[in-house]
Parts: structure tokens; sequence; C-alpha cells
């Protein structure tokens, strides 16, 4: 199987942030062991990978390619 990146640098660190958050609250006891789910963003993140976003399209990362002159 081919993975190609599809999330961002903005993307990325929002995962990051979010799934940490969520990870640290479920220690502490906050929202439960569901705040567990905070390790999925944050293994995307480190792929630079989204399933769901393959499935529904979803790039948010710039385009390989260069632009062409237009002369």
């Amino acid at each position: 199987m081919n993975i190609i990146k599809n999330i961002g640098s903005a993307d990325k660190i929002a995962r990051l942030v979010i799934g940490a958050l969520l990870i640290v609250l479920a220690l502490m006891g906050t929202i439960g062991w569901w705040g567990w789910i905070g390790v999925v963003p944050i293994v995307t993140a480190l792929m630079n990978w989204c399933p769901a976003y393959t499935l529904l399209g979803i790039k948010t990362c710039p385009t390989d390619s260069a632009p062409t002159p237009s002369n």
C-alpha cells in the first residue's frame, strides 16, 4: 500500500496538541478512559497520513509539484 502524505504542518500541530490534551485529561481522571482516543490523532500526525482524509479526498499539506510558468 502506498501511503501519500496528506497532513499539513498546521494540521499536524493541532493533532499533536489535541491528542496530548485528551491523554493528559484521561490520566488525570477528568474525562474518563475514552480520553485515550487521543492516541489516534498523535499517531496520524506522526505518520503524516490520515486514513479518513484519504477516504474523503482531503489533503491539508501543500502540493509536491511546483507551479508552471505562464509564458
